[in-house]
């Protein structure tokens, strides 16, 4: 369970001009994180564009993650989706080398009840024993995860180690952390509550602005996970506005924006997104030049 202590950036995909997979930029964006000091990576989360995906891109991209990887961090693989059945036949049809977990957001769209959800998780726990971590993030799939819920597959699956929640309600936050079993982890899903859900209990964050500042992120996670808040907190509050600003015209275009100032790939996504204005790309340049980046 420790490997999932700390930093996790969820990845984002590098696109070429032509809209094609950037494998070069992908190799550049792996290795930077790693020497960010990151402690694991997730492939083809909801920031990796894995909706705009086709299956023979995303297999190709996690064997390519795999391999650029080389088992020097833990490595998870985003599968999720609103058809339950598809989600099982993905994850069978899945190799799993060189990953240690999958990812899986709770259905999106078709607003299930919590028995749904519950159902769903069920299933998909039932069909591998891979290990499965929880993504609750009602903003973007218009359902929400209670806690109760969550606790109830925690104690029910012993393949279901934790949760990435990005509920952003703290009296869920509380309840997960008073309900859930000992060993079954909360992680925070969302950069700006990352300090205080660890204060809280939870073990770390699954990132987005760790894909450009990885190093500058980890190293604030790790203070908290030390119990060193005071350290911590000037870390924290410097990036605030680099992390208002990323996410001000969705994700992860402004993430791109910056990881394009700093050269390990491009700024391109796939429609229906479209990549940061000048005006926010100008914004993000700035603010990480105060930050002395």
């Amino acid at each position: 369970m420790n490997k999932f202590y700390g930093t996790g950036v969820a990845l984002v995909t590098p696109f070429n001009a032509d809209g094609s997979v950037d494998f070069d930029g992908l190799e550049k964006l792996i290795n930077y994180q790693i020497e960010g000091k990151v402690e694991y990576l997730v492939s083809l989360g909801t920031t990796g564009e894995s909706s705009t995906l086709n299956k023979d891109e995303k297999k190709k991209i996690w064997a390519f993650t795999a391999e650029i990887n080389n088992g020097r961090v833990p490595l998870i693989a985003g599968i999720g989706g609103n058809d339950t059945a598809e989600v099982i036949s993905t994850i069978k049809s899945f190799d799993s080398t060189g990953y240690d977990a999958i990812l899986s957001a709770s259905p999106y769209y078709n607003k299930p009840t919590q028995e749904g959800i519950y159902q769903h998780y069920k299933a998909i726990s039932e069909s591998t024993a891979l290990s499965l971590l929880l993504y609750n993030v009602p903003g973007r799939t218009a359902s929400n995860v209670s806690a109760e819920t969550t606790c109830r597959l925690a104690a029910d699956f012993k393949n279901i180690i934790g949760t990435k929640e990005a509920s952003g309600n703290f009296d869920q936050f509380n309840q997960i952390m008073r309900d859930k079993p000992e060993d079954f982890l909360l992680i925070s899903g969302d950069d700006p509550v990352a300090f205080p859900m660890i204060a809280l209990g939870a073990k770390g964050v699954i990132s987005v602005i760790g894909n450009a500042l990885p190093l500058q992120l980890s190293e604030m996670i790790r203070l908290c996970l030390k119990g060193d808040f005071q350290t911590a907190l000037p870390l924290h509050l410097r990036l605030i506005e680099f992390t208002r600003l990323a996410f001000a015209e969705g994700n992860p275009a402004g993430i791109k924006a910056a990881l394009k100032y700093f050269e390990v790939c491009g700024d391109q996504v796939r429609l229906p997104l479209v990549p940061a204005s000048a005006g926010l790309t100008a914004q993000i340049a700035k603010q990480l030049q105060l930050l002395g980046l």
